[in-house]
């Protein structure tokens, strides 16, 4: 793929880097830490952070997370944990039900795993992905909102938007909301996203989950400083987003704040002349 060549300095706060290249090339979307920089070179993208893809039931995200951070030294990466926990978020009767007795099991993050990770330089922030991995309880999201660094939450039709309200919204910590495997949500979920910034002051979406042409503009327009880029590579090529916001019909001011001031603001490490 050609390099693009554009006047933006852009950073990705949506990237997926799978420490097993083996089980990478099973699931047909291997990316080794090497063509992923390779990748964003060509996007001009300069920096992104970078968590671990699923793990097998039972296995959690220890093991991946330190890998994951190993791999992003001398990189342009920043490696963000990511956790898992005991409940079923979907929020139907019986999940309620269920989370009454749900107990934290041992591959389950718990409050000292997320203290450990919040002060390890290695790491930026948390990735949650409640469908594919349960929410956390109670006790690890006061850990959360105790550091509170940024938490990137993955959502789609398992997890729609207004479930994140609940359980992380008003804490002390920035919410990301990115889609989920990578695939842009509806537009009718993107609009849903869209009106809940007007009500939830530290709420943000990247551009992977707003996806589509006009929830995007909509994005950029009416909330400037709410929208961060992400490219959701490996499933998508990040020339493929960065074009999507190149070909957007906003102010070249707008693009410039999706692409590197916002996620900035979010991820400090992401700025202009910090070292990771």
């Amino acid at each position: 793929m050609l390099e693009l060549e554009h006047g933006f300095r852009v950073v990705d706060v949506r990237a997926r880097l799978d420490p097993d290249a083996t089980e990478a090339a099973a699931r047909g979307r291997e990316i080794s830490p090497e063509r992923l920089e390779r990748e964003m070179h060509q996007a001009g993208v300069v920096k992104a952070v970078v968590s671990p893809g699923p793990r097998p039931p039972g296995e959690g995200y220890l093991r991946a997370n330190n890998a994951v951070a190993r791999l992003s030294v001398d990189r342009p990466f920043l490696a963000v944990a990511r956790i898992d926990g005991p409940r079923d978020p979907t929020g139907r009767p019986v999940a309620r039900l269920r989370n009454l007795a749900a107990g934290r099991e041992a591959h389950h993050a718990d409050p000292e795993d997320v203290e450990r990770f919040a002060y390890d330089d290695r790491f930026h922030g948390f990735v949650l992905d409640p469908a594919v991995d349960g929410l956390p309880d109670a006790a690890v999201l006061d850990e959360l909102d105790d550091v509170a660094l940024p938490v990137f939450v993955r959502a789609g039709e398992r997890f729609p938007p207004e479930a994140v309200a609940g359980p992380l919204l008003g804490r002390s910590f920035p919410v990301v909301l990115t889609s989920l495997d990578g695939f842009p949500p509806s537009r009718t979920l993107a609009t849903r996203a869209l009106d809940m910034l007007e009500t939830h002051d530290r709420l943000h979406l990247d551009t992977s989950f707003v996806g589509s042409r006009t929830p995007m503009e909509r994005g950029l327009l009416e909330h400037p400083d709410r929208i961060l880029f992400g490219s959701g590579v490996p499933e998508s090529h990040p020339n493929v987003g960065v074009m999507q916001v190149l070909t957007l019909d906003v102010p070249e001011d707008a693009m410039r704040r999706a692409f590197s001031k916002n996620p900035s603001r979010v991820v400090p490490a992401l700025a202009p002349g910090v070292e990771a």
